[in-house]
């Protein structure tokens, strides 16, 4: 008597919540245990091993369970377009580098969301380019000039690769050639392990990417990194020159950074900020992003929004002025 008296009451409190639409509020109290951290690149990267080390760091803070989930593909537009697609109540996180974010929309016909769709949090690192070249370029050439001209004198050998087409290193290159006035051929591939391996071994003879890629390689005879990004020297490679001091305004530093749904209401989104703030400014964490390559750097939402969109300007303006026309 005394449990079909319990189940009578309980069906009747449920179909009161059911008809106040207190339920959907249940339900996203309870999924709120776990929040879940996308990620648009394959297990191992960079990308990845950021993310699961913030994840480390924000279980029991942000949540009791923070997990990491790879959707990786279309240069991280999936890992977005997931994101879209999520509740906007701050258990679906992304981390991102820019590109899908402030670049594709310039650099694809069309992406399955809006940049404005995502609602930045906090950034997370900052991180520098390098062009490095290996053995099927001879010895003599030391510096980014050395690299154009022999490049010049070459031109069915002026070819560099990058991790994929259309993303910033691509683009750097092009930004290069277009100040250079020396013809450049670029051979996207699916990844930096392919590329390096390839150039290591003399298939490109030069490559471009972050220079946390080049980290494990730095000692590897042929190898030779020629300029670096940014407006200073890099930490990871203090004897490299910038492409500044060689000539070129090339600055471009960019960032990995969490984002969340539009619509998440602000107080969950400086919740979410205040936490990842927090673990950015960890010693130990700094120490794990200077062995990637990176620099630990953190933001308010306003801040990392303003940076956001003013990337976005900037590269409306560089790619209309290097010719860049999108394929896909």
């Amino acid at each position: 008597m005394t449990n079909r008296r319990h189940f009578t009451t309980r069906c009747t409190t449920l179909a009161l919540m059911s008809a106040a639409g207190l339920l959907p509020r249940l339900a996203r109290a309870q999924s709120a245990d776990t929040v879940r951290i996308l990620v648009g690149f394959p297990p191992g990267g960079g990308s990845d091993n950021i993310a699961r080390r913030l994840a480390e760091r924000l279980q029991g803070t942000l949540a009791p369970t923070v997990i990491v989930e790879n959707k990786a593909g279309a240069g991280g537009q999936i890992a977005v377009s997931t994101l879209k697609n999520s509740a906007p109540d701050g258990t679906t996180l992304l981390l991102s580098v820019p590109g899908p974010i402030t670049l594709s929309q310039f650099t694809f016909k069309s992406l399955p969301y809006r940049p404005d769709d995502t609602v930045p949090v906090s950034m997370v690192s900052t991180f520098a380019f390098a062009l490095a070249v290996g053995p099927a370029v001879p010895e003599s050439v030391h510096t980014l000039k050395d690299y154009l001209a022999w490049a010049k004198a070459n031109p069915a050998k002026a070819v560099f690769g990058s991790p994929a087409a259309g993303a910033t290193p691509h683009l750097v290159g092009m930004m290069l050639a277009k100040a250079s006035g020396v013809e450049l051929t670029h051979v996207p591939y699916r990844g930096d392990a392919p590329g390096i391996q390839d150039l290591l071994g003399g298939q490109v003879p030069a490559y471009l990417s972050t220079i946390g890629s080049f980290m494990p390689h730095m000692k590897t005879k042929g190898l030779r990194l020629l300029a670096v990004s940014g407006t200073s020297r890099n930490p990871v490679a203090p004897d490299v020159p910038t492409c500044r001091e060689q000539g070129f305004a090339i600055d471009n530093i960019e960032w990995t950074g969490i984002f969340v749904p539009k619509g998440t209401p602000p107080a969950v989104v400086q919740r979410v900020a205040s936490a990842v703030q927090a673990v950015v400014a960890q010693p130990d964490f700094a120490r794990f992003l200077a062995d990637l390559g990176m620099t630990a750097q953190s933001s308010t939402p306003q801040a990392f929004a303003e940076q956001v969109r003013a990337e976005t300007e900037q590269w409306r303006i560089d790619i209309k002025r290097i010719g860049f026309t999108a394929e896909s």
